[in-house]
């Protein structure tokens, strides 16, 4: 007997058999309602004018996408939205890691969005392990105010091994957003890096966000990422810190004077701030203002929108190649062989590239 309790002897005592294992799905669930119905460039068009934000998610999704297929949909859909595009103000925030990029975001778009309204569309980048290969993407969770307000739209993705701590889809992302109604946008890249100019390119007004009291302020004095500042500011003035911050403030400064003047004729600033406590967020924003006023009224605005152009077109041409290279399924039998080779030691990394170059060129004759 399964159960010896329920034995004859044991008059009186009966234990039931119990039940099996039960399944953890709803056997009443509708499966049909939870079907991904893949939409049509034109469907994606019309939702990301309409300002449909899970649509604009969905086309953010396609554009980042690898697979093969989802490409030529992803470009119809950024060619359709690119004539709605081009009318935002785009702003570049970067900082060394733990500057408190995300909390300053936070506190930057609530008061943008209350003094100068519309919408606002933040592009958080996440940089990517090169082990897993994966992200946390776990920006949002820093950004309390902004991921429940009506009037914001926060994306983050990986950056997925891209230089410059940018994805590389960014820019098509920032169409997709412009289209889609938001006049403010905000990218946050993964950090600083002393040639980093992936961020700069696309944006209007580039951030720079540092600390004081680490230690850091010679690492932040360096000419590629100080000349790219359209402005520099010191987070984390509270407490006792305020003091050092004031003279990291100081040291930026003369650090500034010794470069020449940009090319924009504006001379970066240097401003004080918590982002923590919100203080000094105000003064930030009137400079990065008066900044779009100034070169708008002359003209590097316009200037610089179309250099950023002209940039993205020879970075396409990069990626394609590069792309096209990998791609090749002559090259890809070659690589394995060339790579096993420089291991060994009977070739330099040199002549293997080269190697690969050559037969790569003499399949496309």
């Amino acid at each position: 007997m399964e159960h010896p309790e329920n034995n004859p002897e044991y008059a009186g005592l009966t234990v039931n058999s119990g039940i099996g294992p039960v399944s953890i799905i709803n056997p009443h669930l509708n499966r049909k309602r939870f079907v991904h119905r893949h939409l049509s460039a034109a469907e994606y068009v019309e939702g990301i004018l309409k300002g449909n934000i899970t649509i604009l998610g969905q086309a953010v999704t396609l554009v980042e996408s690898t697979i093969p297929e989802h490409h030529a949909i992803a470009q119809e859909v950024i060619e359709k939205c690119l004539p709605h595009s081009g009318n935002s103000v785009r702003i570049g925030i970067s900082g060394v890691p733990g500057a408190g990029k995300s909390t300053s975001i936070d506190e930057f778009g609530i008061h943008v969005l209350k003094e100068y309204g519309g919408r606002l569309a933040v592009l958080a980048i996440d940089p990517s392990s090169e082990r897993s290969k994966g992200s946390i993407l776990g920006d949002k969770t820093r950004m309390e105010k902004l991921s429940v307000h009506p009037d914001s739209f926060i994306r983050p993705s990986p950056s997925a091994g891209s230089l410059g701590g940018v994805a590389r889809k960014t820019r098509e992302t920032i169409i997709l957003c412009e289209a889609a109604g938001f006049d403010k946008i905000f990218i946050e890249t993964v950090g600083v890096g002393q040639s980093e100019t992936a961020c700069h390119s696309m944006v209007d007004f580039f951030l720079l966000i540092q600390l004081a009291g680490t230690g850091d302020e010679l690492q932040g004095i360096k000419r590629g990422i100080m000349e790219m500042a359209d402005g520099i500011v010191i987070n984390k003035c509270d407490g006792n810190n305020v003091e050092k911050c004031q003279l990291a403030a100081t040291h930026f400064r003369n650090a500034l004077h010794l470069f020449p003047l940009p090319e924009s004729g504006w001379a970066p600033q240097v401003l004080t701030y918590s982002g923590f406590y919100g203080h000094g967020i105000k003064e930030i924003w009137d400079m990065i203002y008066k900044y779009l006023d100034f070169v708008k009224k002359n003209g590097y605005f316009d200037y610089r929108r179309a250099e950023q152009a002209k940039y993205r077109m020879y970075e396409t041409i990069n990626e394609q190649l590069m792309e096209n290279f990998y791609q090749n399924p002559t090259i890809a039998d070659m690589l394995q062989a060339a790579e096993q080779g420089v291991l060994r030691g009977e070739r330099t990394s040199f002549v293997a590239a080269k190697q690969l170059l050559d037969s790569y060129f003499a399949l496309l004759h």
